[in-house]
């Protein structure tokens, strides 16, 4: 009876997520039901719980989540002050004498944007209210329009400084560091290869994507190269400062991503841009998306201690180690079953409740001579998740997507649009473990991330 007790607690937890009720009181509710049930049939001591502050306590001195509110914030600031409005515009000019360069506008600012924000929601949500209704006022098809709005807000999942790379480093026991350089390259290459799409569609399918017309490239009041230097200039070095700061080791993520912060006030403030209006919502904002992660985190601590005491970490080792196909089959499992849940929770669920539970089995399994350790498994994830808010029915980034698009765009098209993307994405995973070298590439050899 008492070996049931874990496997129970997992099925009750997700019914309570998948019916709606929030997550973080499901994690708590089921963990504190259970742990009363332990004691009453004599399965935990009352002992037990004085774990739980201390790992509370645990979380909230842990310096590296403190870098989630500073990232958060940064690009909340470059948001609202408009200067990412600032550089698509701007680039737009740059590119649209040719066809297709609006969405290679949009793919080039989603990616900065990306490592600005690190928010899938507020990449898709930003790039969709800004760049939508231009591409369809100059002619851009809708489903190449939605697809590339979305492709491109989603790689706020793997562009670093990503929250959710923040977030699986702290949970899969990496360094936030080499994560970041482990997750660069894949990113970088995600947006060229959108890059490339979008150049084959404006060769072969020029009606879906053609040049702006001469008057919609000019810019009013200065040049096109001074505005360049305005737009692009100080954001870009703004990112190169704070990921350049946390590969070569001079500054922790969270001290990156205070200076991050203060450079993104900083920006805003030159441009006359900082009011305090704007400046409350960007805190509003960063405080409501922070305390969302650390109820949530605080909930799943409850949740993993309990079913801990039940065995139940001992259980799912013991499941995915004696999968068929050992690592294969783990990497299978584990990825088919993030790919899913990530249709119906968000990334900050899924990290808090499935990863601790998978991490001791992949630290058994994984070919470490192969290149499988930690990071690279962490990068599959991160890129495993971003497929999945791009894949109807339920990819988050369609519905961020739909709540702005204007009704003219209709859902068919937002999901015909994404398709192409998917496949491209669906290859790069494919490339990423075939040739682990691509997350390898940056890491220093003498750190070891496994």
């Amino acid at each position: 009876m008492e070996e049931l007790i874990a496997p129970l607690m997992f099925v009750i937890v997700f019914f309570l997520i998948f019916s709606g009720y929030p997550v973080a009181f499901s994690l708590a509710g089921v963990a504190l039901v259970f742990a009363i049930v332990g004691v009453l049939i004599d399965v935990l001591d009352v002992g037990f719980f004085t774990f739980f502050p201390l790992r509370v306590f645990n979380i909230m001195s842990n310096q590296v989540l403190l870098a989630i509110p500073f990232f958060i914030l940064m690009g909340t600031i470059l948001e609202k002050s408009k200067i990412a409005e600032d550089l698509l515009t701007t680039m737009g000019a740059l590119f649209g004498r040719i066809r297709g360069g609006l969405a290679l506008a949009v793919i080039f600012v989603g990616a900065l944007l990306a490592a600005a924000t690190g928010v899938v929601g507020a990449s898709v949500v930003a790039m969709g209210m800004i760049s939508m209704p231009v591409m369809l006022r100059y002619g851009y098809s809708k489903e190449l329009t939605a697809g590339v709005i979305s492709a491109s807000g989603t790689l706020g999942q793997i562009i670093p400084p990503s929250v959710v790379l923040v977030v699986l480093a702290d949970q899969m026991e990496v360094t936030v560091g080499d994560l970041f350089m482990g997750a660069l390259i894949p990113g970088i290459s995600l947006a060229v290869l959108y890059a490339i799409y979008v150049l084959g569609v404006a060769i072969f399918v020029p009606s879906a994507a053609p040049a702006l017309p001469k008057e919609a490239r000019e810019i009013e009041g200065s040049s096109l190269v001074l505005r360049i230097f305005q737009a692009l200039i100080p954001p870009l070095i703004l990112i190169i400062l704070v990921l350049g700061s946390i590969f070569v080791g001079i500054a922790t993520p969270t001290e990156a991503g205070s200076l991050g912060a203060l450079g993104a006030l900083g920006l805003a403030a030159i441009k006359r841009r900082l009011s305090w209006k704007k400046l409350s919502e960007s805190l509003d904002e960063t405080v409501h998306l922070t305390v969302m992660v650390m109820f949530l985190l605080v909930g799943s601590t409850a949740f993993s201690l309990v079913f801990r005491g039940f065995g139940g970490d001992d259980w799912i080792r013991e499941l995915l180690v004696g999968l068929p196909g050992g690592e294969i089959g783990l990497i299978l499992i584990a990825n088919l079953v993030i790919f899913i849940l990530g249709f119906f929770i968000d990334f900050f669920e899924i990290a808090f409740i499935l990863l601790p539970l998978l991490v001791p089995a992949a630290k058994v399994l994984l070919d470490q001579d192969a290149g499988h350790d930690m990071v690279w498994f962490a990068v599959l994830i991160a890129m495993n998740l971003q497929t999945s808010f791009l894949t109807p029915p339920f990819g988050f980034s369609l519905f961020y997507l739909r709540g702005v698009a204007p009704e003219e765009v209709k859902t068919q098209q937002i999901y015909r649009g994404v398709l192409p993307f998917i496949v491209i994405q669906i290859l790069a995973i494919i490339a990423v473990y075939l040739f682990p070298e691509l997350v390898h590439f940056l890491i220093p050899k003498g750190n070891s991330p496994g």
